[in-house]
C-alpha cells in the first residue's frame, strides 16, 4: 500500500483544512487507517484512526468535535476535516495505515506498517 498525503497549509486560528491520504496498490477495505501528526520537537501523536472492516472511529479528545475522518471507497481516499482549529494543531500530519493492528494498538505509531509522506499544517494566532 502507497499512501499519498495532501492538503496541508496555513490558515488562522478558528479556519479549517481538509486533509487528504490516497492510496494506492493493494485495497485497503479491511485495514487501519489513522491520522498522526507531530510538532516541533514533540513526539508523533495519533490524531484519529478508523477500522475500515468495522467502520469505528477513534478520535483523539482535543480533537474531538472539530476534526472529522471520512472515506471515499471509490477513490480510495481518506479525509481529514479541521474545523475550528487552533495554533497548537500545527504540525506534520501523517497518514498512516496497517492490515493487523487491533484496539490496543491503534494509538501507538509503531505498528503501523505503511505511512504517507506528511503534509504541513501551520495554524497561527
Amino acid at each position: 500500500v502507497q499512501l499519498q498525503a495532501s492538503g496541508g497549509g496555513s490558515v488562522q486560528a478558528g479556519g479549517s483544512l481538509r486533509l487528504s491520504c490516497a492510496a494506492s496498490g493493494r485495497t485497503f477495505n479491511r485495514y487501519v487507517v489513522s491520522w498522526f501528526r507531530q510538532a516541533p520537537g514533540k513526539e508523533r501523536e495519533f490524531v484519529v484512526g478508523m477500522f475500515r472492516s468495522s467502520g469505528n472511529i477513534y478520535y483523539e479528545d482535543s480533537v474531538k468535535g472539530r476534526f472529522t475522518f471520512s472515506v471515499d471507497n471509490a477513490k480510495k481516499t481518506v479525509y481529514l476535516q479541521m474545523n475550528s482549529l487552533k495554533p497548537e494543531d500545527t504540525a506534520v500530519y501523517y497518514c498512516a495505515a496497517d492490515g493487523h493492528l487491533i484496539l490496543s494498538e491503534l494509538r501507538n505509531s509503531i505498528g503501523y506498517d505503511y505511512w504517507g509522506q506528511g503534509t504541513q499544517v501551520t495554524v497561527s494566532s
